[in-house]
């Protein structure tokens, strides 16, 4: 009797996922000999944390720890600004250095084109741990020192003067000339997303349109085109402990949403829940390199201004990243929290 062949079981979860990590660990690698030559990798890593790039962490033979970072491939759902991201956080990296500020070292970029749906930037390690994963460990004293150094560093930033306003990304669209004319051009296009993306705006699309028209005398009163982070957040911010000694700021990471504008919007994207330019230890931070900081009517209108921007970034952004469950509800409730209170702010001051 002839034996009969058994076929073999279709492959499941376990090893689906085992084979991708293989082929993301033989791309990294491929990679990264494109950028630094025949390098042995001892160890690849997938990092987590992150919303939009993926990241591997890849220790190297000679000690080296790097960080790969990747795009989605070209053509993925995303909103109009997140178009070359990783080319604008090599720019701010390099720029953020020249400064002073501590962040990664960029060692290649790779922009998408023929053989490269995706692009992909190598950076140095930066080690330790975010902030907001040691912050039930640091100390109120700590805190306020850390918060200082933070300051100073967001100031060292903002001494870089750019070009233009904007995205620094001419193709995308949204720089200019002045600051009235790029963040029109920045709010108008998320408000364009939510259209291309089916998401509802917690006011009038008009009413929000016109808001750079309505307050364009503020915004004016910015001079000139200051580099900003716009996601120095405790997620990324690096932190590493010495020992029992005191806790100090490592590194600013994932500078991909970077512009030249208003170095106050920097207020806004490092505290996007509260109001970072009522924290005395942060300003006096910032002040020991900028003591002309004020936090005038002007300032407090354009900040309302850019925390109403973020909050539809955050909103909108839900959709094509597919966000779910608990994550995806309190977005859209306090994204229209957000929206709704900042607008109240704006009738007041301009009252």
């Amino acid at each position: 009797m002839a034996a009969t062949a058994v076929p073999s079981p279709p492959p499941g979860p376990d090893d689906a996922e085992k084979l991708a990590e293989e082929r993301a660990h033989a791309l990294a690698v491929e990679r990264l000999r494109h950028a630094l030559g025949p390098v042995a990798v001892v160890r690849g890593t997938a990092l987590s944390g992150g919303l939009y790039n993926s990241a591997r962490l890849l220790e190297l033979a000679d000690g080296r720890r790097l960080v790969l970072k990747t795009a989605p491939r070209t053509g993925t759902p995303a909103l109009t600004h997140e178009q070359g991201l990783l080319g604008t956080e090599a720019l701010f990296h390099r720029l953020a250095a020249r400064a002073g500020a501590p962040v990664p070292t960029v060692l290649h970029h790779e922009p998408p084109g023929p053989g490269t749906p995706a692009e992909w930037l190598l950076l140095t390690h930066v080690d330790g741990i975010t902030w907001d994963a040691a912050r039930e460990r640091i100390a109120p004293a700590e805190r306020a020192a850390l918060r200082r150094r933070l300051g100073e560093c967001l100031a060292r930033i903002a001494t870089v003067t750019g070009a233009g306003y904007g995205y620094p990304r001419p193709a995308v669209g949204l720089s200019g000339p002045d600051w009235p004319f790029a963040f029109t051009a920045m709010l108008h296009a998320v408000l364009a997303d939510a259209i291309r993306f089916e998401v509802a705006l917690p006011a009038p699309p008009e009413l929000l349109a016109a808001l750079p028209v309505r307050f364009g005398h503020r915004l004016a009163e910015v001079r000139r085109p200051a580099l900003v982070h716009f996601d120095a957040w405790e997620g990324n911010i690096v932190l590493v402990g010495t020992g029992n000694g005191p806790w100090r700021l490592s590194g600013l990471i994932d500078g991909e949403r970077a512009f030249f504008g208003d170095p106050l919007a920097e207020l806004v994207g490092l505290d996007p829940l509260g109001s970072a330019e009522d924290d005395p230890d942060l300003m006096a931070g910032y002040r020991s390199l900028v003591p002309s900081l004020t936090i005038d009517t002007g300032a407090r209108v354009r900040l309302a201004l850019y925390r109403v921007y973020l909050a539809l970034v955050m909103r909108v952004e839900a959709v094509p990243r597919v966000y779910g469950g608990e994550l995806a509800a309190w977005l859209d409730t306090w994204s229209a929290e957000r929206v709704t209170q900042q607008l109240a702010a704006l009738d007041a001051l301009e009252a």
